[in-house]
């Protein structure tokens, strides 16, 4: 019920975020804007990267990788909350599966036990299941605002940075497969440990990389870029909560 719980969360925020963002996208973006989506996501960000670009001459390639990197360093203490939630979800797995197993019959009741004992066990250690979703859920609406502004935005969209232009796609898929890469490393540093108790993270941690190039390969350069910056900035976070925690594991490998 908690995982079902979470998953209706975050198809729920993609959902609102994907009607938000499918409107007026053919329409130039301006500080005459209307709308809540236009004026406090899609025109911020636009006229940020733009603001930027004039800091290093004209440069929006350079400008969408600071702006990236600004935006996860806003969001930079839900990302270690993340990081933190996930440690103690990985420390508790063996008490939740004894629960799985005190709690095995299928019959509504016991289920509700289950979901209560569980309940009870994130309060007693301090876990929250949900802080996992929360950088989804910001993250979203920017990206799709990123998308928005870029194509919108006519001289951020025709610029041309490295081999490509922002506003189209890559056209070696280079970005989408780093950036799918990147996604990849990323979670595996997260998950470090817990694969094997948690299939669906398992699963979860070859989904993702697949989304992301297949999104990559059909959307503008730009968010590749995005996801790729953004991507390498969580690889070194991750790696520097979760780093002697790593280490241990990997000499403990060792040792066996």
């Amino acid at each position: 019920m908690v995982k079902r719980r979470i998953w209706l969360t975050v198809a729920l925020v993609l959902l609102l975020a994907l009607v938000s963002g499918c409107s007026q996208i053919n329409q130039p973006i301006t500080s005459e804007s209307k709308g809540f989506w236009n004026e406090y996501i899609v025109y911020p960000l636009s006229w940020l990267i733009k603001y930027v670009a004039n800091l290093f001459g004209g440069n929006y390639g350079l400008s969408i990788i600071v702006v990236t990197i600004m935006i996860r360093l806003a969001i930079l203490p839900l990302m270690i909350q993340q990081t933190k939630s996930a440690k103690a979800m990985q420390a508790l797995q063996p008490e939740l599966q004894k629960l799985k197993e005190k709690y095995s019959s299928k019959d509504m009741q016991t289920q509700q036990k289950l979901q209560q004992e569980t309940m009870l066990l994130f309060q007693k250690h301090g876990v929250n299941p949900l802080a996992g979703c929360f950088p989804l859920i910001i993250q979203t609406p920017i990206l799709i605002g990123f998308y928005h502004a870029i194509m919108r935005t006519r001289e951020i969209a025709d610029h041309n940075f490295l081999w490509f232009d922002l506003g189209a796609k890559d056209p070696y898929f280079i970005l989408p497969v780093v950036a799918g890469v990147a996604t990849f490393i990323q979670q595996k540093i997260m998950m470090a440990g817990t694969e094997q108790q948690n299939p669906q993270m398992a699963m979860m941690l070859w989904m993702m990389p697949v989304m992301i190039i297949v999104f990559g390969i059909n959307f503008p350069a730009a968010l590749s870029l995005y996801w790729v910056v953004g991507n390498i900035f969580s690889i070194v976070q991750t790696y520097l909560i979760k780093g002697p925690d790593l280490k241990s594991s990997h000499s403990g490998g060792q040792k066996k």
